[in-house]
């Protein structure tokens, strides 16, 4: 072994060679050994809110009396510099680790300690000006310090999603107005029902985002409270009071998101079920999405042979072995993140539950997973939206012809003739296959002109109509 390719580090398990010029150290080397699960590393964000936790925790301290101008200022800086993307590289622990997430807080800590020692004039490994644990980790534990970094790394990362879905709102509403004179047959377990306008439909989908929306933003307020301060089990053992005192608001100027301090502390280090209702709002929109792309992929079934209600934007060639084919390829997507956010939130929701005494351990597995729904849930909402819903377009001629032809108009006939008449009627249509109308005049059930008021499709989509008739009557 080439020894000028590496340097001596040593921990409770025993001496490690790290590479020379390497800025992490021994305990985040035996961590990527130890954990070689996904083949990634931690998210980008996390990185930052770790580097964000140490600039505060250094600022709290020194004003604390606990470290110098000197020893502050360096690890400011070596956090700013993790804080604008640099040393990113330097942090080579898989997202999935054991131990709670020390393996990613001592990564943070080695990291930010030997770059402070380079700035003072020291070399990486000799943390004699900069220790990782006595300096950079002051008044910290994992197990405040973790579930912190992966909150606020969800809080940065949520605004995009629920970006995504404001503009998908904006265009399904557009949508709605665009398709609200177009009369369609609606359909309840997939058997015709009743007369719809296509614009209703787009508006109930508007509806259901904007509610997501809503769920989102309410879900994820809860993760601005942490639990800083509290130490191993949140009795803020080795913590200053001073420090407890500054940390919360130290972060939240560092971040520029307002946070709360966990009014319990051993409250907050035990238990993680705010990460399940964030999850729960993510797989929520999840499932409201991938109806919706289930429905468009129905009504633009066809082209012949389908329902033929609508068109979606044509993406790519739909078969290998069928010419002319095209697949609904956007809203299958849509589907597909969705399952995935729903195992995701499958996930998190075991591991919050696994979580024994005063710690969760299994807050690796929830940050990777939360992370990643955030993450696809944008995505997917953006080509959903970019490559789909803006360019739907109807089929105006196709829609009316299913509603003229549909047994379901009967319906509307109901309180002028009774349940039991139009019963009948609508058991001889589908019989002969004559349509309705033609059936109630032939029976002499009511006049054309009262057909004519009765079966006008767009007043039955909207309440009240028979029920002014009959009044009128």
């Amino acid at each position: 072994m080439d020894t000028k390719k590496f340097r001596v580090e040593s921990d409770s398990v025993g001496e490690k060679n790290v590479p020379i010029d390497a800025y992490y150290g021994v305990n985040s080397l035996r961590a990527a050994e130890n954990f070689t699960i996904t083949g990634r590393r931690m998210y980008s964000a996390q990185i930052i809110s770790l580097a964000q936790i140490k600039k505060a925790a250094a600022m709290s301290n020194h004003k604390a009396g606990l470290l110098s101008d000197e020893v502050k200022d360096a690890i400011i800086q070596a956090c700013d510099e993790i804080m604008d993307g640099k040393l990113h590289d330097q942090f080579i622990c898989d997202p999935i680790q054991g131990g709670a997430g020390t393996s990613g807080n001592m990564n943070a800590n080695e990291v930010i300690a030997n770059r402070a020692n380079e700035i003072l004039g020291g070399k990486l490994g000799a943390y004699d000006k900069v220790h990782p644990n006595d300096h950079v980790n002051m008044g910290q534990s994992t197990n405040d310090v973790f579930p912190t970094s992966g909150k606020l790394a969800a809080l940065k990362l949520v605004p995009r999603a629920i970006d995504e879905l404001k503009k998908l709102y904006d265009v399904l509403l557009d949508k709605s107005k665009e398709f609200d004179d177009i009369i369609k047959m609606g359909r309840t377990q997939m058997q015709d029902a009743v007369p719809i306008r296509l614009g209703q439909e787009f508006h109930a989908y508007s509806s259901a985002v904007k509610r997501d929306i809503t769920r989102i933003e309410k879900a994820f307020d809860e993760l601005k409270t942490i639990n800083m301060g509290a130490s191993a089990i949140g009795t803020g053992i080795n913590v200053d009071t001073v420090y407890f005192d500054e940390i919360v608001p130290a972060i939240s100027k560092v971040t520029g998101i307002e946070l709360r301090q966990a009014e319990d502390l051993v409250d907050g280090t035990q238990h993680v079920e705010c990460f399940v209702v964030a999850s729960s709002a993510l797989k929520t929109a999840a499932v409201s999405l991938s109806k919706m792309a289930n429905d468009l992929r129905l009504m633009s079934s066809g082209p012949r042979t389908g329902f033929g209600e609508i068109n979606l934007p044509p993406r790519q060639n739909g078969s290998s072995i069928m010419p002319g084919k095209i697949n609904p390829v956007i809203p299958e997507v849509m589907s597909q993140v969705a399952f995935n956010i729903i195992g995701n939130d499958m996930t998190i929701t075991m591991a919050a539950e696994g979580g024994q005494l005063e710690l969760n351990a299994f807050e690796p597995v929830i940050f990777y997973n939360l992370f990643e729904s955030i993450e696809t849930l944008a995505n997917g909402v953006e080509t959903f939206r970019e490559n789909c819903v803006v360019g739907i377009t109807a089929n105006r001629e196709r829609c009316k012809s299913l509603v003229d032809n549909s047994v379901g108009v009967i319906t509307a006939i109901v309180p002028h003739v009774g349940y039991k008449a139009a019963a009948k009627i609508a058991d001889k249509a589908i019989a002969s296959g004559e349509p309705v109308r033609e059936l109630v005049l032939k029976e002499g059930l009511l006049s054309e002109k009262e057909l004519d008021e009765i079966l006008d499709a767009f007043a039955m989509t909207e309440p009240g109509i028979a029920a002014k008739h009959l009044l009128d009557e």
